[in-house]
């Protein structure tokens, strides 16, 4: 079988070897952000109309679509829970036999 120093020597040269003092780079300061642009009220509310017209809106039909949607889900996992916690309640009612009179 053939030795394999090369490469180990390689590697310990990639590497730093543990418990080996290595100095700590002093964190670089990042460098200052400039003041935002302060605006008046109107302005604000200028760019605010501005943005809201760059949104796409969902039409009404996948308004109404997604929201359907979203009371299905609601439904079926209040099902869902409701039968779980049923039965657990009977197993564990059977387990520990509380309740019973």
């Amino acid at each position: 079988m053939a030795s394999n120093e090369p490469s180990k020597k390689a590697d310990l040269a990639r590497t730093p070897q543990r418990g080996a003092a290595t100095p700590a780079s002093p964190r670089a300061t990042p460098p200052a952000r400039p003041a935002p642009k302060r605006v008046g009220p109107l302005e604000f509310l200028g760019q605010v109309r501005d943005e809201g017209r760059k949104v796409t809106w969902p039409t009404r039909k996948e308004t109404v679509v997604t929201t359907v949607m979203v009371f299905i889900m609601v439904v079926v996992a209040s099902l869902f829970f409701t039968v779980v916690d049923q039965a657990m309640r009977y197993l564990v009612t059977l387990i520990l036999g509380v309740g019973t009179n």
